[in-house]
């Protein structure tokens, strides 16, 4: 039992959830279909991270998914952060010390394979750790030789295609490699990534598949295609081409927001006047607005 698990259990007693998920990159509003929540920030949690990414907020949300107890974390810490794998280690053994039997995993990657395109999910089948780093460095006993054959539950694999037939949701499956990070892949890098079997790239999700084995978890995993790999499109990104893959999103209301200091007031209000003349309504994003979707 982690200390995690102990604030945990005083914050919602008696509340065991079934499945733990852990939400990658722009993925953490799914939290809010989260009923009867107890939210509880990473910060009052013993041993959990402190995001630096944007997108991921540091929040565990406990409650219920329709009927099923979950415990939805928004938000990850990547290797590339500190250089450890082993950042996500109290987090994933805490959802098991609370009662998750199961595992599910997002990120967002870049495609390697033309078929799967910007705006696809794709199931992972299998995952390449082209980092070769692992979350059980530490570990000592027999415990660390964790079996990575069969990693992502065929169960659960198949549980979600019967899902998103039902729905009518294309879901191809694939292997994940996982890159460093931060900086994004060379061209010569998603080719190697190509030929040794992979089909979408990514700086995430792994470590937390290797813990979720050691402890006996059930694991599922999902990307949710951004982009196609270095060198596989003529298509230069910029405001324009992302645009139009939130048109064919469906988006509603495009938010432009921006992290460059030198990107004043003046430079913004620019943005927003070509911005809102390419896609009428588009908003651009200022301290202190809130947004509800």
């Amino acid at each position: 039992m982690t200390e995690a698990a102990y604030v945990i259990a005083k914050a919602k007693p008696d509340f065991r959830p079934r499945v733990g998920i852990i939400l990658g990159s722009g993925l953490g509003p799914m939290a809010q279909d989260v009923t009867d929540a107890t939210v509880i920030e990473y910060r009052d949690l013993p041993g959990f991270p402190r995001p630096s990414v944007e997108g991921h907020a540091g929040k565990l949300s406990l409650g219920r998914i329709g009927s099923t107890p979950v415990a939805v974390l928004q938000g990850r810490s990547h290797f590339y952060e500190h250089g450890r794998s082993d950042a996500m280690k109290v987090p994933v053994r805490t959802l098991q010390a609370i009662g998750c039997d199961a595992l599910l995993l997002t990120n967002a990657a870049g495609s390697l394979d033309p078929a799967i395109g910007p705006g696809s999910i794709m199931m992972l089948s299998d995952h390449i750790n082209l980092v070769q780093s692992s979350p059980l460095y530490d570990e000592t006993g027999n415990g660390r030789f964790v079996d990575m054959v069969g990693a992502y539950d065929a169960g659960l694999r198949k549980a979600a295609q019967k899902a998103a037939a039902a729905t009518g949701l294309k879901l191809p499956e694939g292997v994940y490699v996982w890159f460093s990070g931060p900086q994004f892949e060379t061209p010569a890098e998603v080719k190697f990534a190509r030929i040794i079997g992979g089909t979408a790239a990514g700086m995430s999700t792994v470590p937390e598949v290797i813990l979720g084995r050691q402890l006996g978890l059930k694991v599922a995993a999902f990307s949710i295609i951004t982009n196609l790999g270095a060198g596989m499109s003529d298509v230069a990104m910029s405001h324009e081409h992302t645009m139009k893959i939130a048109d064919a999103a469906g988006v509603k209301t495009y938010v432009i927001f921006h992290h460059d200091p030198s990107h004043n007031d003046e430079f913004m209000d620019k943005v927003a006047e070509n911005a809102a003349a390419a896609r009428p309504g588009t908003l651009v994003a200022r301290e202190g607005m809130t947004l509800t979707p």
